[in-house]
């Protein structure tokens, strides 16, 4: 059942696309919840890059070269990643940016995955927009995300991924699925959101 499971959340912050370049990450947040020990954990780190941030990623995340002077190399942040995400089920909001990432670390295991993305287009299929921060304004859910992450805001990684769990919760409680086996929220069936977008 759901409620006898761990969530742990994961964002990752980009140095951003560039031409020749393969993007990586500047940033990581990480949250944990569960319907009985509510969210806790938190961890946020910036990630030292081998290339410049380019003007576009720095517009969105406000994260600069200077934020990344003293930060760790990505791969000796592998034990924190492992305790947090480890046996535990894995939430994102749009996994796949998280998952890319995580490839880092060959053969990691981390699994399942729960995509709040996915979970959101199932649940509120009409919605107008599913991106993280509009649904969580929609929900009136920013307030409690900000009062998690004091001194953060979007597109900070630990307020992503915090906003996810936030959603999550909301979903689970709001739906009463706290005593549904995981599988629903793993496999949500979206035909309702695509039968609506080709109309």
């Amino acid at each position: 059942m759901i409620r006898q499971h761990t969530f742990a959340a994961i964002d990752f912050e980009s140095a951003g696309a560039a031409r020749g370049k393969t993007d990586v990450p500047v940033q990581i947040g990480m949250a944990m919840w569960t319907t009985d020990s509510g969210h806790h954990r938190p961890f946020v780190s910036f990630i030292r890059a081998d290339r410049p941030i380019t003007w576009a990623a720095q517009k969105v995340h406000g994260i600069g070269s200077a934020d990344l002077a003293d930060a760790p190399a990505f791969m000796t942040l592998w034990p924190e990643i492992k305790s947090t995400l480890g046996g535990n089920v894995v939430v994102a909001h749009g996994h796949g940016t998280e998952k890319r990432y995580l490839r880092a670390f060959p053969a990691h295991g981390f699994e399942p995955w729960v995509d709040t993305l996915l979970l959101a287009r199932a649940a509120w299929p009409d919605l107008p927009s599913h991106a993280l921060g509009d649904l969580c304004n929609h929900f009136q859910l920013s307030s409690k995300v900000s009062e998690l992450t004091p001194g953060k805001t979007w597109h900070d990684a630990l307020y992503d991924a915090t906003a996810s769990l936030v959603l999550l919760e909301y979903l689970i409680d709001t739906l009463k699925l706290s005593n549904s086996p995981l599988d629903v929220l793993i496999h949500p069936d979206t035909s309702d959101w695509h039968r609506i977008r080709r109309t």
